[in-house]
């Protein structure tokens, strides 16, 4: 093989490599969450385990908030499938809301329903 074309080849996979870091770190990175961790208590309206993040909907006494749970390996490792909740049951979330004063999200470490813990991020977890 050419020296000049291995070089070429071996830049390329480089690039690849940084543009596909930084596209992975821009969609599932922290950065647009607060870094303080908060608790809420809600009633779940909707629950979805799709792709690419399972979440819940819920009301809360501030309003509707959406509930970004693991990606899908995390929440099932946590013990969170089909039927692990229902529609109408409470839970209390621990978690990151959005740093966005007016976004409803907040990515959730843990989620308590109906008394079963359902930890995402167990490394994250803080107790006050």
């Amino acid at each position: 093989m050419n020296i000049n074309l291995a070089k070429r080849c071996i830049t390329a996979i480089f690039s690849l490599l940084v543009v596909l870091s930084f596209s992975t770190t821009a969609h599932h990175g922290w950065s647009w969450a607060e870094d303080k961790q908060t608790e809420m208590t809600g009633t779940i309206t909707e629950i979805s385990i799709s792709p690419p993040h399972p979440r819940l909907m819920i009301d809360t006494a501030d309003g509707p908030w959406q509930v970004d749970l693991g990606n899908p390996r995390q929440t099932r490792d946590a013990g969170f499938v089909e039927g692990s909740a229902n529609v109408g049951d409470t839970v209390l979330v621990r978690g990151h809301r959005s740093a966005k004063s007016d976004e409803h999200i907040i990515k959730a470490v843990r989620a308590t329903i109906e008394g079963k813990q359902y930890t995402f991020y167990p490394q994250l977890v803080r107790e006050d």
